[in-house]
């Protein structure tokens, strides 16, 4: 006769009561990939310093030699963060803007998904800015991923721009990043998205009219 199977340790009385606990999808992802999920959630919300490295390692259930060995530091797991939180940023303007051919609303567009994204990250501000204030040295790395993002909504509004009739599209540019900044911070402070979209209108104020 075949003998039961069971998921008790062979030789171990059913009566010992042995609770066993599953794995999560999360508890099975790679060391690196729990420490980045776990520090950008808690960065995002609760800011970059206030949240210490003994609080990620217990969240993500990590042990402090993968916290060296996948990334060396707390500031390049920061960098990390923002550099991931760049990439689907890009992606998601990149999907929204697939099917807008005008240049005018791929301009709004960047105010469109702020506002809708400031509800959803519970009105943090701009992620970028709050980590660039945290990190005062403009030698950082942290301030160099900022600027990349920066850049990178540089090209969106002197892209769009250029395809305007407004002639030198830099100082344009200039203005709708002020006003996007503004938007942003006006929004955390509010806790409301009503700044943003404030911000909105000034911006197609400053565009040709269609």
């Amino acid at each position: 006769m075949s003998r039961m199977l069971t998921d008790r340790p062979v030789g171990l009385p059913a009566a010992a009561g042995i609770l066993l606990i599953m794995p999560t999808m999360r508890d099975k992802q790679a060391p690196a990939q729990r420490l980045l999920d776990t520090a950008s959630t808690l960065f995002a919300s609760e800011g970059i310093r206030a949240v210490g490295i003994d609080r990620i390692l217990a969240e993500a259930k990590v042990a402090r030699a993968s916290l060296y060995q996948n990334y060396g530091s707390k500031d390049a797991l920061v960098v990390a963060y923002l550099r991931r939180q760049h990439e689907q940023d890009r992606a998601g303007y990149e999907r929204a803007a697939a099917s807008i051919t005008d240049p005018r609303e791929r301009i709004l567009l960047v105010f469109d998904l702020a506002a809708r994204n400031a509800r959803r990250r519970r009105f943090r501000g701009c992620l970028y800015l709050n980590a660039a204030t945290e990190f005062p040295d403009p030698n950082h790395a942290v301030n160099a991923a900022v600027r990349d993002h920066r850049d990178w909504l540089d090209v969106i509004w002197t892209t769009a721009l250029g395809q305007l009739d407004l002639g030198e599209p830099v100082p344009v540019a200039a203005r709708l990043t002020v006003l996007y900044d503004g938007g942003l911070a006006g929004s955390k402070v509010s806790r409301d998205t009503e700044p943003i979209l404030r911000a909105r209108t000034m911006a197609a104020e400053l565009l040709p009219k269609e």
